[in-house]
């Protein structure tokens, strides 16, 4: 089977044809840069140096595909050019691959290349002179520079400039990529607290009103029919009044409208009437005292929540809810009574308690939540910031 190997660039075509033409035309014209009877010339026949002007216009169509021999074999025809009449294209060509082993070859050949080339410009000029002490080897050292050095310096620094650009770009597309990655990450934790605020605000209302009215629709008591009705219409204006608020505020989309509508611990006595006023038996026992607004909006809410748990699980008897800031930290314990394999008088998908656990770990505290003998406990450590004052 014939190995593939990859078809050479059109540019590098167009190098290896107009040079292989240029020198044929130089050629032509008897513009050689050495006389045949010059004692370096060992072939005196002017037809020879079309020979290496060939063999490096080839070499040319292998400078980005395989560099490091395009190179190899052009340095050799080179040295086959030096002995001949010459051709000036020649060492143009052989320039150019020089500059395109160290622009596309390897890491590696990329480091080395300049570094031989500059020997052999010190080597080929400055040793020889003064070793010799004529200084016309200089020159010899002057024709090594411009055809190996220099093209090898302007490849090395060429691809530095190259490399650092695909670098730039690299970091750009990461930091474009690490963008998205925040902006979705943010998106996401936005819908999550929307989610959660969205629920604490309409789902005791809700579960009040689906409880009250299940009631006067199971009693033929014209009485207990228009007590269950006037909860039914406060829970359902106190609900859009809420609801109409968490609107306003996203369609605001300013943070310093935000404050007025995120309630605060001074808020859980009316709370706590709103829930004695659906019928449950609750006691408030606030000793809190000044604390954070993050923190003040958790406990709320969490309060809020277990309120409306207790109200579609509990059993019959008393709520109880605890708060007391000590060492630095506020607990948020809510006692209700519980009798397993009771029927919920309202349905319920548990959001409340991963919403009450997500506010708990987003300010770094602690939650817990389940039975704990005929009582369901829920209890929560949130901890305070340093500075704030009970």
């Amino acid at each position: 089977m014939v190995p593939w190997t990859p078809r050479p660039h059109r540019d590098d075509v167009r190098i290896a044809v107009g040079g292989l033409l240029g020198g044929v035309l130089l050629w032509v014209l008897g513009a050689h840069p050495r006389g045949s009877a010059e004692s370096l010339v060992l072939w005196r026949a002017s037809w020879v140096a079309l020979v290496p002007l060939a063999v490096t216009a080839a070499c040319a169509l292998l400078r980005r595909t395989s560099p490091r021999a395009g190179l190899l074999i052009g340095t050799a025809a080179l040295a086959l050019d030096t002995v001949t009449v010459g051709s000036i294209v020649t060492v143009v060509l052989y320039t150019d691959l020089v500059y395109a082993a160290v622009l596309y070859g390897s890491p590696a050949t990329a480091r080395r290349i300049p570094w031989v080339t500059g020997m052999l410009t010190v080597l080929g000029g400055v040793v020889p002179a003064a070793v010799g002490r004529d200084p016309r080897w200089l020159l010899v050292g002057v024709a090594v520079g411009v055809a190996a050095f220099a093209p090898a310096a302007t490849g090395w620094v060429v691809r530095n400039h190259r490399d650092a650009a695909e670098a730039a770009r690299l970091r750009a597309g990461q930091t474009a990529l690490l963008a998205e990655v925040d902006r979705t990450q943010a998106v996401t934790a936005e819908r999550a607290r929307m989610a959660r605020e969205l629920h604490d605000l309409v789902a005791n209302h809700l579960s009040a009103i689906a409880i009250h009215s299940t009631a006067a629709l199971s009693l033929d008591d014209p009485k207990t029919s228009k007590e269950a009705l006037a909860v039914i219409r406060e829970n359902s204006v106190e609900g859009l009044a809420e609801m109409r608020r968490l609107i306003g505020v996203l369609r605001a989309g300013s943070a310093d409208r935000e404050p007025a509508a995120i309630p605060t611990l001074e808020g859980l006595a009316a709370l706590v009437e709103g829930a004695r006023a659906n019928g449950m038996d609750v006691r408030l026992d606030a000793g809190h005292g000044t604390v954070p607004a993050p923190v003040g909006l958790a406990a709320y809410r969490i309060v809020q929540e277990s309120l409306t748990n207790a109200l579609k699980h509990a059993a019959e008897g008393a709520v109880e809810v605890r708060l007391r800031r000590r060492d630095g930290r506020l607990d948020v314990r809510v006692d209700s009574p519980y009798r397993p394999g009771d029927t919920p008088r309202a349905p319920g998908s548990g959001a409340g308690l991963t919403g009450m656990r997500e506010r708990t770990t987003l300010l770094g505290g602690e939650f817990e939540a389940g039975p704990e003998g005929a009582r369901w406990t829920v209890r929560t450590v949130l901890p305070l910031t340093e500075g704030d004052s009970a």
